[in-house]
């Protein structure tokens, strides 16, 4: 089956908050992939728990570096023609329901402890943003790639009866 989007996690600390962006990556349909090094090992209990037995629905690529997955991408963009990077931020000025998707974006979330650094802000093809109040920071890391996921595919799949 082919996957519409992929979420791509960039080294994440918290092995609950990966867990449930894998389920919910598999109750979705989208393809996910993780930028090591993680904050915890996969096999932790924590991200076990989160994840269930879903996690064994979610095709997941695992990069052992940034390097290595820019390589992927790279290949994936010369094979396919898609594979734009939409990294999420608050540093972002775009919010995430002004972007247009297209099947074969890959969708990258930060760490939850310092998001991501620059080169990975300067790779990206797209920042996108969830606007929150004044004086709040950001939603949780798994609330954000839910609804983005969602919006990006409403845009894809178009409404469904």
């Amino acid at each position: 089956m082919a996957h519409p989007l992929t979420l791509a996690l960039y080294q994440p600390d918290i092995p609950q908050n990966t867990g449930t962006m894998l389920r919910t990556c598999a109750c979705l349909g989208l393809a996910a992939a993780i930028i090591e090094p993680a904050g915890f090992p996969i096999s932790d209990r924590h991200f076990r728990r989160s994840g269930m037995d879903y996690l064994d629905h979610v095709p997941l690529e695992r990069h052992m570096s940034w390097r290595a997955f820019e390589d992927w991408r790279q290949d994936q963009r010369t094979r396919t023609g898609g594979a734009r990077l939409i990294l999420l931020s608050t540093k972002a000025s775009l919010t995430y329901t002004q972007f247009a998707y297209q099947p074969g974006d890959i969708l990258m979330v930060g760490r939850e402890s310092a998001g991501v650094p620059e080169e990975v802000h300067q790779a990206a093809d797209e920042r996108i943003l969830i606007p929150v109040e004044a004086g709040l920071r950001s939603l949780n890391v798994a609330i954000s790639a839910a609804m983005v996921m969602g919006e990006a595919l409403r845009q894809i799949r178009g409404p469904h009866p």
